[in-house]
């Protein structure tokens, strides 16, 4: 930070003596460290982008950069300026006015949307929602319900671990779930779906297993290689064009639900502001 603010201090100093003779245009309280015909860049536009604790000599080779960087920039403006028709230079100067206005509505919309949108969705609304459009949620990707568990072979216990894998009871579980921090890989809520891909980029030995085989409801599935063993098990399986789960899908149909009342709320409002400004007589029609 020193570094820094001495540079700073240092560059003001040597600029001030500089360009002590050069009229100020703007409100910078600095003097100009490059002029571009009749553009100056001053210190206090750029010093915000030397980070802290820069050395003096980076300082000096980023402020360069800078600099000509910037006066790359000006000197293009300054030559677009006196070679485009005006024609063209018009059709810009609409562009940027349209998208200026289209920044300041969509943002005006937006700060309304966040005033006054209901954001809250009852399962009762998502459940709803499915049941009546079911058919649009088909499945791109295949899902598992799966658990799997990946240790080394230096275990003492292996078979016990297998025993306690291969368990329903949800004890056996949380003995397994207790000794988390010795496995290399774990992972015992079947009650979830997941993606294939995900469980694939997981462990990369599963990619070794045929699709088929993982895409198939099975109650214990070994695998062993030089890193250890890797123990799965297959609850459930649904494959491409099924119709997603409703527990699955619940959060993008959440987010429907939440963009068709921000669609319906942003036509109030429009509605609204025609109606007042017709009635305050600020919007006539000839």
């Amino acid at each position: 930070m020193k570094n820094k603010l001495s540079f700073i201090i240092a560059i003001s100093l040597l600029v001030s003596c500089q360009y002590l003779g050069i009229e100020q245009k703007n409100t910078h309280k600095d003097a100009p460290i490059a002029q571009v015909h009749d553009s100056y860049l001053y210190l206090s536009d750029i010093k915000h982008l030397i980070p802290e604790n820069t050395s003096k000599e980076d300082s000096l080779l980023l402020v360069k950069g800078l600099i000509t960087s910037w006066a790359k920039k000006e000197l293009f403006l300054y030559n677009a300026s006196l070679n485009l028709s005006e024609e063209k230079s018009n059709q810009y100067d609409k562009l940027v006015q349209d998208y200026r206005q289209s920044l300041l509505i969509n943002g005006y919309k937006e700060r309304l949307v966040q005033q006054k949108l209901d954001t809250t969705v009852s399962p009762e609304e998502v459940a709803t929602y499915y049941e009546l459009n079911k058919s649009n949620f088909k499945l791109n990707e295949e899902l598992l319900k799966i658990k799997y568990l990946h240790f080394g072979k230096d275990l003492l216990d292996k078979e016990e671990l297998i025993t306690l894998f291969k368990s329903d009871d949800p004890e056996d579980m949380r003995i397994l779930e207790n000794q988390g921090i010795n496995f290399k890989e774990i992972s015992l809520n079947d009650s979830t779906w997941v993606k294939l891909e995900d469980v694939l980029l997981k462990i990369s030995k599963f990619r070794e297993i045929p699709k088929e085989t993982l895409l198939k409801k099975t109650k214990f599935l070994q695998k062993e290689d030089s890193l250890g063993l890797y123990l799965v098990a297959v609850k459930d399986v649904l494959k491409r064009n099924d119709i997603a789960p409703l527990n699955y899908i619940s959060p993008t149909i959440r987010q429907i639900i939440l963009h068709k009342r921000k669609l319906e709320l942003i036509r109030e409002i429009e509605k609204t502001l025609i109606n007042d400004a017709i009635q305050n007589k600020n919007f006539k029609e000839y």
